[in-house]
């Protein structure tokens, strides 16, 4: 399978919020895409990909960055109910912990818990 579908399905899928079995077909079989997600997780490669989108726009916007999220239309998934909370052991913990978004945001000191 193509690496540029499998990238395709994973942002289609983190758009949506849709299970993975619910994956259009078109993008291929959802377990194909589901396993080098997760194995591209595991590696680091996500990392690297995002790291490198973020190098270059910040060459081209200047280094300047806003974010803003909407706890409105922030919602776990109706399958998140049963998820399970002790880490997968396949995937090292250095690798889950911190996330990216940890990395973005961070408290700001002194004001209550917002974000810079």
């Amino acid at each position: 399978m193509d690496h540029r579908l499998v990238v395709d399905a994973v942002m289609w899928r983190t758009r949506t919020g849709s299970p993975w079995r619910d994956l259009p077909e078109y993008y291929g079989n959802w377990k194909t895409v589901y396993n080098r997600h997760r194995r591209w997780s595991a590696d680091g490669t996500w990392k690297m990909v995002l790291g490198e989108l973020r190098a270059d726009c910040d060459l081209i916007g200047g280094g300047e960055w806003a974010l803003s999220m909407d706890a409105t239309v922030v919602r776990a998934h109706h399958h998140s109910a049963g998820a399970r909370h002790a880490p997968p052991k396949d995937v090292p913990a250095s690798v889950l912990a911190p996330t990216v978004l940890d990395e973005a945001i961070r408290p700001v000191s002194g004001t209550g818990g917002d974000v810079e």
